[in-house]
């Protein structure tokens, strides 16, 4: 069984949002149960500080030893910080998806934050 922190947002395609202090700033990666879905993380590819997206729009991509998949934007936004640290680990993404497995930190219009699934909402969508 997946593990879906209570204090967390997500996606239907398996991105949670972290509120941090600031109210405009959120961290952003992928769930427990997406990788565990995916298998081993031995690679991501991540956008530059300062990049700006819309809503849904693929902003990397991340590589397990059986697939390569797309990562999405919970939000528009402007992407502030990339987690350096999975460079060289991007095995972080498996072990402590909700810690250091973080991948961005974006600027976003707290308002939209409304739209994302509570952790009820997304263990219905996963089945749990």
């Amino acid at each position: 069984m997946s593990s879906i922190p209570q204090d967390l947002l997500y996606t239907t395609d398996h991105e949670y949002v972290k509120k941090t202090a600031d109210a405009s700033v959120v961290l952003v990666g992928i769930t427990d149960y997406a990788q565990g879905e995916l298998g081993d993380i031995v690679y991501l590819e991540m956008p530059a500080a300062g990049k700006k997206f819309g809503h849904h729009e693929v902003f990397g991509t991340i590589e397990a030893v059986k697939a390569v998949s797309e990562l999405f934007t919970p939000l528009a936004g402007e992407i502030v910080e990339v987690n350096k640290k999975l460079d060289g680990e991007p095995a972080l993404v498996n072990t402590d998806p909700y810690g250091d497995g973080w991948m961005v930190k974006m600027q976003v219009d707290p308002k939209a934050l409304s739209g994302l699934l509570d952790a009820a909402a997304y263990a219905k969508h996963i089945g749990q």
